[in-house]
């Protein structure tokens, strides 16, 4: 188990932004791996959070568990898994600041269009599309791999389906508990599921359950086209963040 108390300044943090995002506010734990790689190494850091967010996803799962859209997590999941894989087999090849500027990219151009977009075309519900699906679902799975966001290429996808605040809250925990799962075997390979960060892990297993429920408990209090206006917010902060993280890493 890490003792450096400057581990758990960002720690602490860290865990509760990504419990009010597994709440339901996805977008808000945006800052949390940077915080932990200021005092550890990055893949010793998203190795700790992962046992950390499969228990929060336990909260968040049960707490949505008769609200969830089998559709769209049919659609995604395929192509998560792919991502997964894709994630643990060529990390090492494709570099983070190119992955950061394509996701980057995409949440911004989807968020700006549905804003310039004639209020009437909007509030029209997309129907489901195999072939988004994949791509999405496929950057979902790879960036919560490498770098734990697989928030915002779920939301461009999932946004536009017209699902409710509850159902679209219970979509997106469902959907990362799996991919949280699946990604046990490639950290373990990867040799990072250790002793020493699953004691870490299991420190901090407390506060990521206080604050998942503080999530949840605040969703609840938001009417639902107040939240769905959060959520593109949330969305196009976290696409320009890494926007301008791939671009400073070219210059």
């Amino acid at each position: 188990m890490i003792i450096d108390p400057l581990f758990y300044a960002a720690a602490i943090p860290a865990v509760t932004l990504y419990g009010l995002s597994k709440g339901g506010f996805q977008g808000i734990g945006i800052l949390s791996m940077p915080l932990l790689s200021l005092v550890i190494a990055p893949v010793q850091a998203a190795a700790i959070m992962l046992p950390v967010l499969m228990v929060q996803d336990v909260v968040t799962v049960w707490s949505y568990r008769r609200t969830w859209h089998g559709p769209t997590l049919a659609h995604l999941v395929p192509g998560a898994l792919a991502g997964i894989l894709a994630g643990y087999l060529f990390a090492s090849i494709v570099s983070d600041p190119a992955i950061r500027l394509i996701v980057g990219t995409i949440a911004v151009g989807f968020c700006l269009d549905r804003w310039f977009r004639p209020r009437s075309e909007v509030a029209t519900t997309q129907p489901q599309s195999w072939l988004w699906g994949t791509v999405f679902g496929a950057l979902s799975g790879y960036t919560s791999f490498v770098i734990h966001i697989g928030g915002p290429p779920f939301n461009v996808y999932a946004m536009p389906r017209g699902l409710s605040r509850d159902v679209f809250v219970g979509t997106s925990a469902i959907f990362f508990a799996g991919v949280n799962w699946v990604k046990v075997p490639p950290f373990l390979a990867l040799g990072q599921m250790n002793l020493e960060n699953l004691g870490t892990s299991a420190v901090l297993f407390p506060l990521a359950i206080a604050s998942n429920a503080a999530g949840i408990w605040l969703v609840r209090r938001v009417a639902p086209a107040a939240f769905y206006r959060m959520i593109y917010a949330l969305t196009f902060l976290v696409g320009s963040f890494l926007l301008m993280s791939g671009i400073r890493a070219y210059l």
